[in-house]
């Protein structure tokens, strides 16, 4: 089969890989018809390298049919099914809890991590990725989501990572309807993160440099405020001068925008070149997040309001101001995202006709999977309009 690997940092290819097959009784195999590009695969194409390993499948956000089933999964062959990005069971107590991303069963302890994700570094397991043409599925037993057959691959396939991380934010800014709330950045997850903070009754602030990604949230009721510092003060007049109720930070580690950013971007960037045994101790002890995003949430959010980080933070030693954090009592949230606690909810809302959430216009390029490497650096640097680039395996031009 045909799949997309790691080779290197900015270096991605398609190759020539052996198919998958089922090694245990609750496994099946899917052929992916669509995975998309997650802004989380670009930490792997910038930061995370010393973590990888050439020849590493990437990809965390799949859908697709079933083409075998062990006897003891919970699908069938012909089965459309979404995958979730993480791997857990729903039997241990952290799955109980509602907290998939920590699954005692498939925690990578030697890591000190939580749940294996497929296609994400040694850090989380080392398991084959979903940017292939066929994937293994483990834990077939609860993890993939059936889906209807009607709709379109683009109406379920968000629920991949991308919806619930996006909910999942929203919950844990602990809002009512007519509060407020500020997103940091309009990527994919900022984009429906938006949305759903609109759709259930919030004003919604947001800000990002890239006029396009503007564009786009304010088709769907979004203030949109360009990167600057007039930006935040626009946004905290428009709040009786206190700043909105909540903050969701949907950035993350490559955040830019001020000097400590800059400089964790060279630190960042030097690790890559360090062999891997000793770019990992660097970064599991010393590795420095690009703050600004999270710098500009702590300073917007109002005294007693909640900050909201589902952009993914990966730094040891990322240095917080902690006297603002607790002079100004803010409640700090975070977290993977929990996928199948929230599908239920989230799932009428992808298949109802009006589309609430604009999931029809989210997906601005296709592509085969032969163009991944172009699709990646398009991705990186926000070429073309790109927000959000779907693969479609199956497709040959």
């Amino acid at each position: 089969m045909k799949a997309v690997t790691w080779q290197g940092p900015r270096k991605i290819s398609v190759d020539t890989v052996p198919d998958p097959v089922i090694q245990r009784p609750n496994d099946a195999i899917i052929e992916v018809t669509s995975t998309a590009i997650c802004g989380s695969d670009l930490h792997l194409y910038e930061v995370l390298g010393p973590f990888m390993t050439p020849g590493d499948i990437v990809g965390h956000e799949p859908m697709g049919r079933v083409v075998e089933a062990g006897p003891e999964s919970n699908v069938r062959p012909d089965d459309r099914v979404v995958i979730p990005f993480q791997i857990a069971c729903g039997n241990c107590y952290f799955c109980a809890q509602g907290l998939q991303t920590q699954c005692e069963t498939t925690q990578v302890t030697d890591q000190g991590s939580g749940a294996q994700l497929f296609g994400y570094s040694e850090l989380y397991g080392s398991v084959p990725g979903g940017q292939a043409q066929y994937l293994r599925v483990p834990h077939a037993d609860y993890g993939p989501i059936k889906v209807r057959d009607e709709l379109p691959d683009h109406r379920y396939l968000f629920l991949s990572d991308v919806l619930p991380t996006a909910w999942q934010a929203v919950a844990y800014a602990q809002r009512s309807p007519g509060d407020s709330v500020a997103v940091l950045g309009l990527g994919p997850i900022g984009q429906f993160a938006a949305r759903i903070a609109k759709h259930q009754g919030l004003t919604v602030y947001a800000i990002d440099p890239v006029a396009e990604r503007r564009e786009m949230a304010a088709r769907h009721g979004v203030l949109v405020y360009d990167n600057s510092a007039s930006s935040v003060d626009a946004i905290r007049d428009a709040t009786g001068g206190r700043g909105p109720d909540a903050v969701i930070d949907a950035v993350g580690m490559e955040a830019h925008g001020d000097s400590q950013s800059a400089l964790a971007k060279l630190a960042q960037r030097s690790v890559q070149f360090l062999p891997d045994k000793l770019g990992q101790p660097v970064m599991d002890k010393a590795g420095v997040d690009r703050l600004a995003a999270l710098y500009t949430g702590i300073e917007l959010v109002r005294r007693g309001g909640t900050l909201s980080l589902s952009g993914v933070y990966g730094g040891q030693a990322s240095p917080l101001p902690m006297l603002s954090l607790f002079d100004k009592q803010i409640q700090v949230t975070m977290g993977q995202a929990n996928v199948k606690r929230w599908v239920n909810e989230i799932l009428p809302l992808v298949e109802a006709p009006d589309d609430p959430l604009g999931v029809d216009d989210f997906v601005t390029h296709r592509m085969p999977i032969d163009q991944a490497p172009a699709a990646y650096e398009m991705f990186q640097k926000k070429d073309d309009g790109c927000i959000k680039v779907v693969l479609e395996p199956q497709r040959t031009h």
